[in-house]
């Protein structure tokens, strides 16, 4: 298993140096309170972890995979756990330099709402990439991003006609007794999630032929 880690991790390496300067630009707009740069980790991640499956895909790893003991959970699960790897990396990151810009602008750091928003940030990052994972094992990266760009588009859409007629703001304020265990389902959404779509890109691996 950690072996398949180390090689997502190498694969993935080649864009360290441009997240970093990412990074860098997107900390500068903060200083210049230009955008919250909590909000560069959804970003970022999708692109990198999506970048780890065009190299298997490049270097046929799937069928080398399969050969080797265990070959297809692992590969699966290793997918999951570098996942979660680089996005809790890449959050603590934003966190630090969240905390930094916000001392340099206003010389005071709210830490209960930066962290809450970087929890958000996370979940909502872990959502994206979970619902992305069993569509690229079933379909393939190339004919994926067709399906990924249809779901994301349905999603807005029917968010949209949702929100036109639907009250939100009463069905908010009817659940606001549960803004005090916020963090604790937060996680346990993420944990649950995670899981169910781990199981599902992992039947789907299963039976596919190479």
């Amino acid at each position: 298993m950690i072996g398949f880690i180390k090689k997502d991790l190498a694969m993935i390496k080649s864009n360290f140096k441009l997240l970093g300067v990412l990074l860098i630009v997107y900390a500068i707009m903060g200083l210049m309170e230009k955008m919250d740069i909590s909000f560069i980790l959804p970003f970022m991640c999708v692109m990198i972890m999506v970048s780890s499956f065009s190299y298997d895909n490049y270097n046929k790893w799937d069928a080398y995979s399969i050969s080797l003991p265990n070959g297809r959970k692992n590969s699966v699960k290793s997918k999951y756990l570098t996942t979660i790897l680089m996005t809790l990396i890449v959050a603590i990151i934003t966190t630090l330099l969240s905390f930094a810009i916000s001392y340099i602008n206003i010389k005071t750091i709210n830490y209960e709402q930066i962290l809450v928003t970087m929890l958000g940030t996370v979940f909502g990052t872990l959502l994206v990439l979970t619902i992305m994972y069993p569509i690229i094992y079933k379909f393939g990266l190339e004919k994926a991003r067709i399906g990924i760009f249809l779901l994301v588009f349905g999603i807005v859409i029917i968010g949209s006609l949702l929100a036109s007629y639907i009250d939100l703001s009463s069905i908010f304020k009817s659940l606001s007794f549960l803004e005090n265990y916020l963090v604790i389902i937060l996680i346990l959404l993420t944990i649950i999630m995670v899981y169910a779509s781990y199981k599902i890109s992992l039947k789907i691996f299963s039976k596919k032929e190479f």
